[in-house]
């Protein structure tokens, strides 16, 4: 389950960087941006829905605040 949020944590900061780069290169011409970003949003979603699947299913347990 580690290996798995990890996974998703860096696809979601690939998602941004590579929204930053078209940022800067296209200068708003092109539509690559919004669609990194909309692809950033989806990582996002699936991985909170991920992370109360593995709630569900006892696969992680929650520790609270120590």
């Amino acid at each position: 389950m580690k290996i798995l949020v990890a996974i998703a944590f860096f696809l979601i900061i690939a998602s941004m960087g590579s929204a930053l780069v078209y940022l800067m290169k296209d200068k708003g011409k092109s539509n690559r941006t919004v669609h990194a970003l909309a692809l950033r949003v989806g990582f996002s979603i699936t991985l909170f829905l991920l992370i109360l699947f593995a709630n569900k299913m006892g696969w992680i347990q929650p520790t609270g605040i120590r």
